[in-house]
Formats: C-alpha cells, structure tokens, sequence
C-alpha cells in the first residue's frame, strides 16, 4: 500500500517484519535471581583470593604467637598450630587455590572442545581414536588417579595442573562431540563445505560459535570441581606442600587442634564451600538460559 493509499484510508502501513533478536545467553542468564545471587557469593570469595594478599597484617609465614593461641597479641583471630596468623594465612591461601583450579578448567574446556570438535565433525577413524581413548581415560577415577600419578612424579603445581585438565578435558569433548552432531546437519554448514571452505574454518566460524552455550556451562562445572578436586588433594597431603598458604592445606593442618582453634578450619572450609555454592548457582543460570527454562521469566 502507498503513502497516498494509506492516508486517503486513514490507515498506517505496516512495517516490514525484521527478524527477531533474542537476547544472547549472559544477558539471559542474569535474568534468574539465582545468577546473581551467585555472582555475589563466588565474587566475594574471589575478591579475598585476589585482595587478601594486599590486605593481610603478617606474612603468611610469619611466626605471631604462641601455637594455637586464640587470643595472640595483633591477630584477629589467633594463631595455627605452628604460631602464625590464622587470618593472614586465610587471606593468601586463596589466590593460589582458585589461579589454579581456573587454570586448570580452561586448559581442560579447550583441549577437551577442540577433540570434540574434531571428533563431532569429521565422524570418521579420528572420532573412534578419540572417543575410545577417552572412554579408557574415563575409567579411571579422577582422585585416585590423581593420587596415584603425585605420588609417583611429586605434587607438583604443574602436574596438578595437567592431572585435572586431562581429567575435564574427557567428559568436555563427549559434550562437545554431542553439540557439534547437531549443528554440522544444519544448513549453513553444508553450504559452506558445498563452496569448499577448509574443515577447520568451518569448525572454528561455522560449528564452535554455535556451541558455546554449553561451553560455558561445562567451564562453570569444571571450575567447581576443580576447586574441590585441588582442595581434597592439599589436605591429602599430595597438592601444595607446607610452609605455602592453601586453603585445603589450612584444613589438614588444624584438624587436630580444632576445638582449641576452629578458625583454621572453619575459615577455610566456609570459604571453598562459598564458592562452590556460588559457582553452581551461577552455572544452573547458565544452563536455564542455555535451554531455555523458563525463559523471559524472572526466577
């Protein structure tokens, strides 16, 4: 209908439909209250991770008073079982627990979306090679396995570091494996190997923004786990080795002396499990919005 049409009708001509724009998956996953609620608890432990070093009154190596001392003179909170500030040891033992268990989840997330990519695109001897090397790997599990390699080469931050992402990076690329046999059906993939764009340019622009959605889901999860994971082997006694300021090396060693001085446990521990509740908050955030749970609804 013309201007002149639409005016001797009175009506107003309809404008041309555009295609609708959903709003992409952070901004949809702020919308829950239980990402945000997230954020502020996982926020907070990682601003002490972060901060803590910048803020704590002694060295956390530092001898401040008596053993065990709940009351030692210029400490807030009483000496560990050695005489050095609780609170300050509190306060460096993060940075080095959560660097590394972010470390670890990323280096695990992206080995484990590049063998899924291959494997999920290609379909052929490379995705058996891959999916039955990773069932073998599967097979084991993560701790003991753990355990077993620290014990043999040492606990040492960098094996720890590979121990863990080798550990993610198998169950990343079977859900990786999954998403990507969804999309390269999908049109846009196949009129770009029609026109003979190489594999891996379709696998990097065509197939892997299209799965990021569980990308970020999985590296919500494997940043929790990999938190626990670091944390149960320093108080095994196989990741970080004394005098260092971890949290889960601040739970063994005031174990024994947890009725004369709970703080070297309680801080800890209250800490990791802060963390762990905000990381999980946050990542069921992302997998509603990612699936679409209730979606445009604030929950």
């Amino acid at each position: 209908m013309s201007t002149a049409d639409t005016a001797r009708t009175g009506g107003t001509a309809a404008a041309p439909a555009g295609p609708v724009r959903r709003p992409g998956l952070l901004r949809t996953a702020w919308r829950y209250h239980r990402t945000k609620i997230g954020v502020v608890l996982a926020g907070a432990v990682l601003l002490v991770a972060v901060a803590g070093p910048f803020l704590s009154p002694f060295s956390p190596t530092e001898m401040a008073g008596l053993p065990n001392s709940a009351d030692a003179e210029d400490t807030l909170l009483g000496t560990d079982e050695v005489g050095r500030d609780v609170f300050s040891r509190f306060l460096h033992g993060g940075y080095t627990l959560v660097s590394i268990a972010v470390l670890s989840a990323l280096a695990g997330v992206v080995g484990g979306a590049v063998l899924g990519l291959v494997a999920g695109y290609l379909r052929n001897w490379a995705d058996e090679l891959i999916m039955r090397t990773n069932d073998m790997l599967l097979a084991f599990p993560q701790l003991v396995l753990a355990l077993l390699l620290l014990s043999i080469l040492g606990p040492q931050v960098w094996l720890i570091v590979v121990i863990i992402a080798l550990s993610h990076a198998n169950r990343v690329a079977r859900v990786t494996r999954e998403a990507t046999l969804k999309v390269v059906e999908q049109d846009f993939v196949k009129s770009a190997e029609a026109i003979g764009v190489p594999r891996w340019r379709i696998m990097a622009a065509e197939i892997l923004p299209n799965i990021t959605s569980p990308l970020l889901v999985e590296l919500g999860l494997r940043i929790t786990y990999s938190v626990g994971t670091i944390a149960t082997l320093s108080f095994l006694g196989m990741g970080l080795q004394p005098p260092t300021a971890d949290w889960g090396l601040m739970i063994n060693e005031g174990r024994t002396a947890i009725t004369i001085q709970p703080w070297a446990v309680v801080l800890p521990v209250a800490a990791v499990a802060v963390l762990t509740i905000g990381a999980n908050l946050i990542t069921d955030g992302l997998s509603r919005a990612s699936i679409g749970i209730d979606r445009g609804v604030e929950k």
